[in-house]
């Protein structure tokens, strides 16, 4: 995907023709909304919300309620009131939103508010649209977690491909990932998740400032988080955030905030079997866990696997056993990792060859002293 135009996770297809005959096409997968008469097709569309919000009220209820929000939307249309127009088919749409409605009626909900998405493309000026926009991000985020995720991703997707705005369609993809994160589940997370490898593009196309990005990068590691085989990214994600706070007197407040996050990317490091470098240590986001009270043994524990060897690891392991079993760490794993980490300390300190009593030593493994044996590095 590029910065510009985000693919859409679901086939969407949208069809308006006039005259007589026809309906509805309903299926499970794509949605067809049809205009059947010769009006005007934004009313069209208004007039089929309205049916589909009413349509279990009774004709009594139903035909004034249809009426009366037909000529609004008249009003709306012939002064240009394109924002009035996106509240007033909102409205309709969170009934259908709210309804416990059979899946035909998700799947015309699903054209709806792709349609009201349009409303962007007719505003008189970006700030205009940008306050639809809102509108529309306002409505479709503040739906139950579980309700409907994907199609609402998919939604924004739409809105983000028709906003002029840059800054818009930053605010746009963020809610997409706020509505992905609170869904908590695998199929909205692949809504998204297949445009993190373009993330860097679409940041310097957008021409976000620190602390966008900062709340960008936050919620792409809340969807990783939890997302099977997507550790890798996950601790990626987590230094890009960690990044962002350069220790200066501004970010005081917030650098408070990443504790949480800069230990998680402590353990991600120590969890990992093949990650063996890493600039958490550099980091002033990390660096404060030093004297913090609740995250200090963490701190230690990234210091023992960057500059220490096992027997340093083995130490700490002893007095804080219950620590590595609650962050998930398999004390057998670490012992491992921290020898390969010792074996690499110790070369680092040796020109051309280690002695071998001296890997038996720094390993603490049983060693065969009748041996001279010596590793040569190349």
């Amino acid at each position: 995907s590029s910065p510009n135009h985000i693919p859409h996770p679901l086939p969407l297809s949208l069809s308006h023709t006039g005259g007589g005959g026809g309906g509805r096409e309903k299926n499970p997968s794509m949605a067809t909304i049809v205009n059947t008469t010769e009006e005007e097709p934004m009313l069209a569309v208004v007039r089929s919300t309205a049916q589909l919000a009413w349509a279990d009220a009774g004709p009594e209820v139903a035909d004034p309620e249809v009426a009366r929000l037909c000529a609004e939307a008249q009003q709306h249309l012939l002064a240009g009131r394109w924002l009035d127009m996106a509240t007033l088919m909102l409205a309709s749409a969170d009934l259908l939103l709210l309804s416990p409605s059979a899946p035909d009626k998700a799947a015309d909900l699903e054209c709806i508010l792709t349609v009201i998405c349009n409303l962007v493309t007719m505003a008189g000026s970006e700030d205009e649209a940008l306050e639809i926009a809102k509108l529309i991000c306002a409505k479709l985020t503040h739906q139950p977690p579980a309700d409907k995720p994907t199609l609402r991703i998919k939604v924004l997707f739409s809105l983000y491909n028709l906003l002029p705005s840059l800054s818009g369609k930053a605010m746009v993809y963020r809610k997409a990932l706020e509505v992905a994160a609170a869904a908590a589940g695998k199929a909205a997370a692949d809504c998204v998740v297949p445009t993190f490898k373009n993330i860097d593009a679409f940041v310097a196309y957008w021409g976000i400032g620190k602390p966008e990005q900062r709340e960008l990068f936050l919620a792409i590691t809340r969807i990783l988080k939890d997302h099977k085989g997507m550790t890798k990214d996950y601790f990626k994600f987590l230094n890009k955030y960690l990044a962002t706070f350069d220790g200066s007197a501004g970010d005081a407040d917030a650098i408070a905030a990443a504790k949480e996050e800069a230990a998680a990317a402590i353990v991600e490091f120590v969890k990992s079997s093949d990650l063996y470098q890493c600039d958490l240590l550099d980091m002033p986001a990390v660096a404060q866990l030093e004297k913090d009270d609740k995250y200090q043994p963490v701190y230690e524990l990234l210091k023992i696997f960057l500059t220490q060897r096992l027997e340093s690891y083995l130490a700490f392991q002893t007095a804080n056993s219950t620590l590595l079993q609650g962050y998930g760490l398999v004390h057998e794993d670490c012992i491992t990792k921290m020898r390969l980490m010792s074996l690499l300390d110790l070369s680092g300190h040796c020109s051309g060859e280690i002695p071998y009593s001296a890997i038996t030593k720094a390993l603490e493994v049983i060693g065969l002293p009748c041996l001279p044996i010596v590793v040569h590095l190349i």
